[in-house]
C-alpha cells in the first residue's frame, strides 16, 4: 500500500498489485477446499415395493342361492350377482352408449379419441390394433387380446339398468347370439375372460369368468327371468 499526495496537500491511500492477488489466492484456495473436502458417499435406500395389483373380490357361488325356493325369484337372484360383473367398468368400457369406447374404471373418453367403426373394431384410419395386441404390454400399459373390439352398438350397456341390459341379453336381435352361444361368450371367451387379467392397476372384475359362467348358466336353467 502507498500513499499519493493531491494538490492540496491531502493524502490519499493507493493500493498496490499484490494485496489483490494475495486476496484472489486466498479465495481460489478456499474454494479449492471446499470443492475438494471429503464428503459421506450417499447410502443406499430400500426402493419403495411395487404397488401389488388390485385383487377382485368374490363371487357368490351358485349354490348359496339354493335356498331361495321360488324358482323365478331364484333366476332374479343369480342374474342379479352376475351383474356385479355385467356393470363393471372391465365390461361397460366395451359397451358404451357411443361409438367411442371409454377407459379406467372411472370411464373416461378413450384417449386418443376412437370411432368404432363399421365393424367395432376402429375406423381405416385407426383400427383398434394399432395400440392393442394380442396381449397386455406392461411397459406401456396398453390392454390387449387377439380379439379386442367394441361390442355392437346394440348391446350398450353404460346408463343402462340391469333390467334392461337383462332384455338385451335376451334379445337375439340385439345381443346377436342364442342362449347357448351367449353362455359361450360369457363363460369361455377370452375377451370376456380379459376382464379378470386386465393388468397394471386395472381393477378386475369380481370372482372368475368360471363362477361368472355357472352363474350365468344356473339363471339360463331357472327360466332366465330379469329383474324388475
Amino acid at each position: 500500500m502507498a500513499f499519493w499526495r493531491r494538490r492540496d496537500g491531502a493524502k490519499r491511500r493507493r493500493f498496490g498489485c499484490l494485496p489483490i492477488f494475495l486476496t484472489v489466492l486466498i479465495l481460489m484456495i478456499l474454494l479449492i477446499v471446499i470443492i475438494a473436502w471429503p464428503r459421506a458417499m450417499p447410502q443406499s435406500e430400500t426402493l419403495p415395493a411395487a404397488v401389488a395389483a388390485p385383487r377382485p373380490v368374490p363371487l357368490r357361488t351358485v349354490q348359496s342361492f339354493a335356498g331361495i325356493a321360488d324358482t323365478d325369484q331364484r333366476s332374479v337372484a343369480l342374474f342379479t350377482e352376475a351383474g356385479r360383473v355385467i356393470q363393471h367398468p372391465r365390461c361397460l368400457n366395451c359397451h358404451p352408449r357411443t361409438d367411442s369406447p371409454t377407459q379406467t374404471d372411472a370411464m373416461r373418453p378413450h384417449s386418443p379419441a376412437m370411432a368404432r367403426g363399421a365393424d367395432g373394431l376402429g375406423l381405416p384410419t385407426l383400427r383398434c390394433s394399432t395400440c392393442h395386441h394380442d396381449a397386455n404390454f406392461a411397459a406401456s400399459g396398453v390392454p390387449g387380446n387377439p380379439k379386442w373390439r367394441l361390442a355392437p352398438i346394440e348391446m350398450a350397456w353404460q346408463g343402462k339398468s340391469l333390467s334392461e341390459i337383462c332384455k338385451q341379453l335376451l334379445d337375439p336381435g340385439r345381443s346377436h347370439m342364442s342362449r347357448e352361444e351367449l353362455l359361450h361368450h360369457m363363460a369361455h371367451d377370452d375377451l370376456v375372460g380379459w376382464a379378470w387379467h386386465p393388468g397394471g392397476d386395472r381393477t378386475p372384475a369380481p370372482g372368475t369368468q368360471q363362477q361368472f359362467g355357472a352363474l350365468i348358466d344356473a339363471w339360463l336353467k331357472t327360466g332366465a327371468k330379469c329383474p324388475s
